[in-house]
């Protein structure tokens, strides 16, 4: 099994953090972004949408982080990380299309700003971050995890993008409950950090 990521990709992030609590040995393969090597023919054959991370499962090639976290836990049969009932599969995926929608358009589009040099307005991505960080501190006032008793894959997609929001010059300090939050993935077995940048709120 190969992981083609890019070390600064919260999405890539996502998909290796995942794996590793799984425990399932996994070649990683560098992209590098940043010298377009994932817009050469090479990779596009494996994604057209020339983006990382994707997975190539001894010839089954998954692209896009969510998808690779339902077809890992579905394949090794991992119920508890992916729910089958229809109210904790339901649950699970309305996190994960918080994390395609509000957490990129938010935390992970500021981020964007800083380390990458996208040309997003920064007032109205960090405006939705904060708008998100309101909302999970709501909702984590009497839960630990977002989609259930124990941690899913709802709480793998979050983590990334919101541990690095404040590259993004996302302020974090007035969210106690999301910072208990993510210390408690960060304790999971078989966690691995995300790569940290000297951006936005983290610069030196």
């Amino acid at each position: 099994m190969k992981l083609y990521h890019f070390a600064l990709s919260g999405h890539a992030h996502r998909a290796r953090l995942f794996i590793s609590l799984l425990g399932i040995p996994c070649e990683l393969v560098d992209v590098d972004l940043r010298s377009g090597a994932h817009k050469k023919p090479e990779f596009l054959a494996l994604n057209p949408f020339g983006q990382v991370p994707v997975l190539d499962d001894d010839g089954t090639v998954v692209s896009d982080s969510n998808a690779i976290m339902v077809y890992l836990a579905t394949k090794f049969g991992r119920t508890d990380w992916l729910p089958v009932d229809a109210k904790g599969a339901a649950s699970v995926q309305r996190w994960l299309s918080v994390a395609a929608g509000d957490l990129a358009f938010g935390p992970a589009a500021a981020r964007l700003i800083t380390v990458f040099g996208a040309k997003h307005n920064p007032e109205d991505v960090i405006a939705r971050a904060h708008l998100l960080l309101k909302r999970l501190e709501a909702h984590l006032a009497d839960r630990d995890w977002v989609a259930g008793t124990k941690p899913t894959i709802a709480d793998v997609a979050l983590y990334s993008y919101l541990s690095s929001a404040p590259e993004g010059n996302v302020d974090l300090s007035a969210y106690p409950r999301v910072n208990a939050y993510l210390h408690r993935i960060e304790a999971l077995p078989g966690f691995v950090p995300f790569a940290k940048t000297a951006a936005g709120l983290a610069a030196a």
